[in-house]
């Protein structure tokens, strides 16, 4: 549990720490180092979870296995990655006036408080503190999509906080019901709302309860996964904010929210005995992918286009935790990671183009493999990535799902086809003029770091070839938690 201490409390100390010198030049450094020692700390973390199995905190309260402890390290690792590319991005936007002293600190706390948030999400036992966890994130979230203070971001932050505030209420309104089916069932009512306790008294609970509970779970917790059509504060948050924000918004909380449905449907299928959640899930997935693709191609700025392109990804996770099955719920934990790598690579190297063109508008991008070569082929091979060529990981999770939709829906297939060529064909009709086109006059380089976007594809491609033993051990061990058996 030592381990699990070290890797909470470090971004809390981070938020304290930077709170007040988040204005110095050597905050990004600090914010850094943290964020370096908070990914050791996990990564210890995991380890003893993989060589002693599940470890239960004494007071119950925290809880990790196989499902949580590697979206705790992939959470930890992206979050140290963007802490290197946000400290420079960060020192451009003040030298350029966009943000002060006081927006900086403000900044570098609520980064830590980002990652702090989401972390106790993915590692707490009690639903009720995964409920106010989020929450958090939600409000660190919306100081930080504000943060430039402009009418387009403020209104943006205040977008985001009325849509998931309002999402974020039948979340908890679900958590209470299922907190009363279980007062009829659980003898202690201290142990209502524990995951551990929850889930040996699944089947015991009231079915109608359950039913109901899961639904208003969904449209709450689907609010921050973005899924359609309760996406609308996904883009704007995304347009306005800073990059960095960007990069774990989309590469981390999205993954969070899924997460809690997916735990909460693991207690609804035994009450049920029946397939309603993962329909229910196959049905919002479905509509995300489809809508967020064809909306691919009205847009007119670099970032909400891939905000969108998070919608589609986020809708396939959803649609294949719906399938349910071994070879869908492995690919779906498989999609998880490779597209928080490479969809934070992507932003990060769009933050790099916009700085290069000076605005985020698709149409003044133009040329960045000429202008910066590095940026062009980060961009070029990250978009490729993303839309699932191979060898890519996002290729071999989408061809685990695809497997699995032939064998136990084989008519989703050709919707699943057609939505996949029109995401396709929103990225790619703007990629080649905005990587090979003609640079406008005057467009500079500038300082760039893309060792976090080299070390992500990188990771993403070697997970496209082969999937290392450990992980592989690991999904597989999370699948038969979710569905009760595995693949391997």
């Amino acid at each position: 549990m030592i381990a699990l201490g070290l890797t909470l409390l470090f971004p809390l100390v981070g938020i304290l720490l930077l709170g007040c010198i988040g204005h110095w030049r050597c905050a990004g450094f600090v914010n850094l180092v943290i964020s370096i020692i908070t990914f050791a700390a996990a990564l210890v973390l995991a380890i003893n979870i993989f060589q002693h199995g599940p470890i239960l905190s004494a007071g119950k309260l925290f809880f990790i296995d196989a499902f949580n402890v590697y979206l705790i390290v992939l959470n930890a690792f992206v979050g140290m990655t963007t802490a290197v590319f946000s400290g420079p991005y960060m020192a451009h936007e003040m030298a350029i006036g966009r943000v002060d002293d006081g927006r900086m600190r403000l900044y570098y706390s609520m980064y830590q408080g980002f990652l702090f948030t989401m972390l106790i999400a993915l590692s707490t036992n009690n639903l009720g503190v995964l409920w106010v966890s989020i929450e958090g994130a939600t409000l660190a979230t919306v100081l930080l999509v504000s943060l430039y203070r402009t009418r387009e971001s403020i209104e943006a932050g205040w977008k985001y906080f009325i849509i998931c505030g309002v999402g974020i209420s039948q979340a908890l309104f679900g958590t209470i019901l299922v907190y009363f089916a279980a007062a009829k069932t659980i003898p202690g009512k201290n142990d209502g709302l524990l995951w551990t306790v929850l889930q040996e008294h699944a089947s015991q609970m009231d079915s109608g309860v359950m039913a109901l509970a899961f639904v208003f779970l969904l449209v709450g917790y689907g609010t921050k996964v973005g899924l359609v059509p309760l996406h609308n504060w996904l883009p704007d948050a995304h347009s306005e904010g800073p990059t960095p924000m960007s990069a774990i918004l989309s590469g981390l909380l999205l993954n969070i929210a899924l997460y809690a449905i997916v735990r909460f449907k693991m207690l609804v299928d035994p009450a049920l005995g029946n397939h309603l959640a993962g329909n229910l899930m196959m049905g919002f997935g479905m509509l995300s992918f489809s809508v967020a693709g064809l909306l691919l191609h009205r847009q007119t700025d670099v970032k909400r286009m891939f905000s969108y392109s998070s919608i589609e990804h986020m809708g396939l996770m959803t649609f294949a935790f719906g399938i349910g099955g071994p070879l869908a719920t492995f690919g779906a934990l498989l999609h998880m990671i490779v597209h928080s790598l490479t969809k934070s690579a992507i932003f990060i190297t769009v933050g790099h183009a916009a700085h290069i063109a000076g605005t985020q508008a698709i149409i003044e991008i133009r040329g960045l493999i000429r202008t910066q070569p590095f940026v062009g082929w980060g961009f070029l091979i990250g978009t490729c990535a993303i839309a699932g060529f191979p060898p890519f990981g996002v290729f071999t999770s989408e061809f685990l799902l695809f497997t699995a939709t032939i064998k136990s829906y084989p008519w989703l297939v050709p919707p699943l086809l057609v939505g996949l060529a029109i995401a396709f064909a929103g990225l790619f009709r703007n990629l080649q003029p905005m990587v090979f086109g003609e640079p406008p006059p005057g467009q500079q380089p500038v300082t760039a770091n893309m060792w976090p976007v080299i070390i992500h594809l990188a990771l993403v491609i070697w997970l496209g070839i082969s999937i290392p033993t450990v992980l592989a051990d690991w999904l597989n061990q999370a699948t038969i938690m979710i569905i009760g058996k595995g693949v391997l």
